[in-house]
């Protein structure tokens, strides 16, 4: 079982997700701007993926700005805004065991099929 934090909105998670879907993939959907990530997961994904805060970042994002954050604040500040603001977080992200991937681009989920 993949789980994929989708965006439905974002053409890169949708089509991240027809990818998935035409592998014959099984996927649990993880709307994660309805259902966003605690803490203790965002740093477990930062694990997983072997990335920094920064870098699981839309730093284009409006909200990126409009928190006064900058791409240098510590972790912790930059964890921190993620879960209060979960549009922060980039997508695709797809997780199966104990493997994850950003998908951009989008065929990069099919490194866990």
């Amino acid at each position: 079982m993949i789980t994929l934090w989708h965006n439905p909105r974002c053409a890169k998670s949708r089509e991240a997700l027809r990818l998935l879907e035409d592998r014959g993939a099984q996927v649990r959907l993880r709307r994660y701007l309805d259902e966003p990530p605690t803490e203790e997961e965002l740093r477990q994904l930062l694990r997983t993926l072997g990335i920094g805060a920064r870098d699981l970042m839309r730093t284009k994002e409006a909200r990126f700005r409009e928190a006064g954050l900058s791409a240098d604040d510590p972790e912790d500040r930059l964890i921190g805004a993620m879960v209060a603001h979960p549009i922060l977080i980039e997508r695709p992200v797809a997780l199966r065991g104990d493997r994850a991937v950003i998908g951009r681009p989008p065929d990069k989920v099919l490194d866990l099929v």
